[in-house]
């Protein structure tokens, strides 16, 4: 019997695009913005908001804004808009506070080893992450401490570097030095410091040593030593019943009462270890919720390869438990970076109270000057709590190894 090939395929039909009902942009605002006659409603008045809300922002800080290189002058001339001229005059104010403005080259490199060794320690594909990190958590303090506090060394003219340093314009003079002696690297107090060097000194330094110590934190919580978990448990109760105003606060005006007479603590560090500790106190709690998501059979199979309790924790569970955590972590980390407004109660003058100190200026002062400085604080703070946030999604979606369903 004969067999009948005619329905069979001789060839392969290439692909062809998705129906335009199904894909595009079309379909896309059928499904997400009038899927029903509520969406279409609640879409309707949201474009009625832009349009009402987006021109007079646009006036404000664009259409009718004064530009650097402008005069104050300028900026009184146009109420309406924002005064970015005196932002780009004061910029240097805001980004350093009062430190020496001969000594600018000392931040400068400092935010440039900062970009240089937290970028490469952030991407995932860039080798060498143990020496990254070695430099990072252990060399970058000291490098940074050393070239923003100064050691006040001097250079004399007959000095083989007084050419060198000379040439860079890295030596100062003051007043009371034997003549033909110069300064490098003067000695410049934490009071002097301020704007976003403070802001980001602060951040840096609580978000490195706050997740560390909520580790052991939550680990001690979980103990099953006593004195061990009372005394974890009694420093996050206490610590979060109380608001950081209060910690810095005690840290300002109570250490001192109860030390020796003569002796004292350096102001910045109270507030670094202040926001730190309170820090460390909410991210025990959250690598905690981290630890009780992870299975009792992730401990069993930790056990079962004779591992003891330090490398189970390390190796195994706590991987885990930080994934599954790291929105919360993030969370945190903003929260922290935000919250370094609140030094000025110890007398810092970061970012927020820079632009407010600035804000009272009279050299300046016109009907938009303080709302002006107010939206740079804010673009500023945005930025850097937003790209944490989208990093952390980032991280999320290349740890996801779940699967969907």
């Amino acid at each position: 019997m004969a067999i009948d090939t005619a329905y069979v395929r001789t060839e392969m039909v290439s692909a062809q695009p998705a129906p335009r009902r199904t894909s595009g942009t079309w379909a896309w605002m059928r499904k997400n913005l009038f899927a029903t006659p509520t969406d279409t409603v609640l879409t309707a008045l949201g474009v009625i908001f832009l349009f009402w809300v987006i021109p007079p922002l646009y006036n404000f800080f664009v259409g009718h804004a004064v530009f650097p290189g402008g005069t104050v002058e300028d900026c009184r001339a146009s109420p309406d808009g924002a005064c970015w001229a005196y932002i780009g005059s004061e910029i240097e104010f805001f980004i350093y506070g009062f430190y020496p403005m001969a000594e600018y080259w000392r931040p400068n490199i400092v935010f440039a080893l900062l970009a240089a060794l937290i970028i490469p320690l952030l991407a995932p594909r860039v080798p060498f992450k143990r020496t990254n990190a070695v430099l990072f958590f252990v060399v970058f303090p000291i490098v940074s401490f050393i070239l923003l506090n100064g050691l006040d060394i001097r250079v004399t003219e007959d000095s083989p570097l007084f050419g060198l340093l000379s040439g860079m314009g890295l030596l100062s003079t003051r007043f009371g030095l034997p003549e033909g002696t110069w300064l490098f690297m003067q000695y410049v107090p934490t009071e002097q410091w301020g704007g976003l060097l403070v802001t980001l000194i602060i951040s840096v330094v609580g978000i490195s040593l706050s997740l560390p110590l909520g580790i052991l934190l939550a680990l001690g919580r979980q103990s099953k030593l006593p004195i061990i978990k009372t005394l974890c448990i009694a420093f996050i109760e206490l610590v979060r019943a109380v608001p950081l105003i209060t910690v810095l606060f005690m840290a300002s005006i109570m250490l001192p009462l109860f030390l020796p007479v003569g002796m004292s603590i350096d102001k910045f560090l109270r507030a670094i270890v202040g926001v730190t500790l309170f820090t460390s106190a909410y991210m025990a709690e959250v690598v905690r919720g981290g630890l009780q998501a992870i299975g009792r059979g992730q401990y069993e199979a930790a056990s079962s390869l004779g591992l003891n309790y330090w490398k189970s924790m390390f190796f195994i569970v706590l991987p885990q438990a930080l994934k599954h955590v790291i929105p919360g972590i993030v969370n945190n980390f903003i929260s922290l970076f935000k919250d370094t407004s609140l030094v000025y109660i110890v007398g810092m003058k970061d970012l927020l109270e820079a632009v407010k100190t600035k804000n009272d200026a009279l050299e300046w002062a016109s009907a938009s000057q303080s709302i002006t400085g107010y939206a740079f604080a804010a673009i500023v703070f945005w930025t850097f709590c937003f790209s944490m946030s989208r990093y952390s999604m980032w991280v999320e979606r290349r740890l996801d190894t779940g699967y969907k369903r």
